[in-house]
């Protein structure tokens, strides 16, 4: 706008000069050029300023839209704040009976928990109840069996008893006759029955002496089989490690021939060791061997308890032990052998 009138100004000096001489106010093409620029000018401008007019009351539309937008928000906002001022107690509320519930439901779990162990505890004793009662179902089903059968060899027996009544006094006249013989034969048997308890009883005593003598002779043998195990096991193990020393010897006196004494004792001085902790260095075993050796052991160890089954074994096991007991005696022989060989060849 300000330059609008800037230009509007100039436009009217142009058209309306002031009181100069002619000369100085006549118009010339330059003026006409610069007048035409100023009109476009000014037009473009008017343009301008009647676009931002329109641009102006759209804002300002658009800016009464928005305040009664929010003016509307706000009213929305103090009704929430409202509805939330009022629904806050009844969270609080819900959170305490939330709480309380949690609680409650923390209480029915471990109760439930609890009459579900007792529960599980009952049904298996109702089970153990129930297996009870079908063993007692079947011992009444067989009592039942027996008693009809008793009571079938009762009538039986009744029968037969009624029929030997009958014979019965007529045997009766007999019985004293025979009472005499009867008590003389008492006798007898009593005396009889005295001697073979008396011989019963010595019998008795001899058997058990004999068992109680088997029963040591056993335990001997079985303390004379692990005893046997432990020195057979033993001397094994003391034959590997003669047979490893006497090969690590052998390797080291193999090892020094390649080295002279001044070399020995200056790779001793280097290492500021002694000649036999560096003997002792280079005997160091490989990995290998280690694992042998562990394996060897695991295997004795094997042997041993294999051994000590056999012996509480309740079926016939000589067999089976003398197999044992054989094998690791082949396996001592086999290096006695190697150490008697290693020993004659002696580097």
């Amino acid at each position: 706008e300000q330059e609008k009138e800037d230009l509007q100004e100039k436009l009217k000096l142009r058209e309306h000069p002031s009181g100069k001489s002619e000369d100085t106010l006549a118009p010339t093409k330059n003026t006409d050029s610069e007048m035409k620029q100023l009109q476009w000018k000014l037009k473009n401008l008017n343009n301008e300023i009647t676009k931002q007019s329109t641009t102006i009351k759209s804002l300002k539309n658009e800016a009464q839209e928005k305040e009664e937008r929010i003016r509307e928000l706000q009213a929305k906002i103090s009704r929430l704040e409202r509805d939330i001022n009022m629904k806050r107690p009844l969270i609080e509320n819900l959170r305490s009976r939330l709480k309380a519930s949690q609680e409650n439901e923390k209480t029915y779990n471990e109760t439930l928990e609890n009459l579900e162990r007792k529960v599980k505890a009952l049904t298996a004793d109702c089970l153990n109840k129930k297996t009870s009662i079908d063993s007692l179902k079947e011992r009444l089903n067989i009592a039942t069996k027996e008693k009809a059968q008793f009571e079938a060899e009762y009538h039986k027996a009744k029968d037969e008893l009624e029929k030997k009544d009958l014979k019965l006094t007529n045997l009766e006249s007999k019985m004293t006759e025979t009472k005499r013989a009867m008590t003389e034969l008492e006798t007898s048997s009593s005396q009889q029955l005295h001697d073979m308890a008396k011989q019963s009883g010595q019998a008795l005593k001899t058997v058990q002496t004999q068992l109680l003598l088997a029963n040591d002779k056993v335990e001997e043998f079985i303390t004379f089989v692990k005893a046997l195990t432990r020195e057979l096991q033993q001397s094994i193990q003391d034959l590997r490690t003669k047979i490893k020393k006497e090969k690590k010897r052998r390797e080291m006196k193999t090892c020094r021939k390649g080295l002279s004494d001044e070399y020995f004792e200056l790779a001793a001085s280097i290492l500021n060791v002694s000649r036999t902790d560096l003997e002792e260095i280079l005997e160091v075993e490989d990995d290998e061997e280690t694992a042998k050796t562990k394996m060897e052991f695991e295997k004795d160890k094997e042997w041993v308890l294999y051994i000590q089954k056999l012996v509480e074994a309740q079926f016939h096991f000589a067999p089976h032990l003398m197999d044992a007991i054989l094998e690791k005696l082949n396996e001592k022989k086999k290096l006695i052998e190697e150490y008697s060989f290693l020993m004659k060849h002696t580097v």
